[in-house]
Formats: structure tokens, sequence, C-alpha cells
């Protein structure tokens, strides 16, 4: 086992108790949330907005390459027709459902069967995306 794999095994469990101990991977946290009646889930996306831009923009100023190795890279970022429509529709089924992905999967980890459903589903809207792509 290679420290890569490691630090992504411990940041996958700190991922998914954080969103258990907040309360995320209830359905109907999240849709309180979309519906703005309980902002608790913008502290938890604030949070990782934070050390997302701190790994991304400050920690490159201090060190030569990452701590596990390769190389820091210059990201490219482009708003595209596709990135704003695929969000449309993600910000729709998240609202239905009331699942995002991380906190459907980490839901499993609770006990919530029944999201095992939503996830198929979502597996295979992404098939059929793919499917359009190759086609």
């Amino acid at each position: 086992m290679n420290t890569r794999n490691i630090a992504t095994y411990v940041g996958g469990i700190l991922f998914g108790f954080g969103l258990a101990y907040s309360g995320m991977t209830k359905q109907e946290i999240v849709l309180n949330f979309l519906r703005f009646d309980d902002l608790g889930l913008m502290f938890v996306m604030g949070g990782a907005a934070v050390v997302t831009f701190l790994a991304i923009n400050v920690v490159p100023k201090f060190m030569a390459q990452p701590l596990l190795g390769g190389l820091f890279k210059p990201r490219i970022s482009v708003l595209t027709r596709n990135t704003l429509l695929g969000a449309l529709i993600f910000g729709v089924g998240w609202g239905i459902s009331g699942q995002c992905p991380g906190s459907a999967v980490a839901s499993l980890g609770m006990g919530n069967w029944p999201v095992i459903i939503g996830l198929a589903f979502m597996f295979i809207g992404a098939y059929l995306r793919g499917m359009l792509v190759k086609g």
C-alpha cells in the first residue's frame, strides 16, 4: 500500500464521517437546505471550499511539489454551455431526490438502504450521458 492510497483512504473516512456527523446523509436535511429552511449545509460546503481554496491556491506557494509526489499544475477552468446545462440538470435531480452523490454514498454507511435506488439511477444517468458522448 502506497502513501497516496493511504491519503485517499483517510480523506474518504474524514469525508464520510463529516457528512454523517453533520447530518447531511439524511435526505430531509438536504431538502430543507434546498428550500432554505436549514442552511447548515452551507457551512459544510463552505468548510470544504475553504480547505480546497487553501490547498490549491496557497499551499503551492510554500512547497516545490505536492507531499505525495507529482507536480503542481495550473488549472484550466472553462465555463461552457455544457457546464451550465449539466449544473441545471444536476440541480433538478438533486432537488427532486434530495440526494447528492457524496452524501448518498455516505448514507449507505449509516444503513440508509433505500438510497441505493437513487444511486443506481445516478449511475444510469451518467451512463446514458456517456453513451450520448460516444455516439
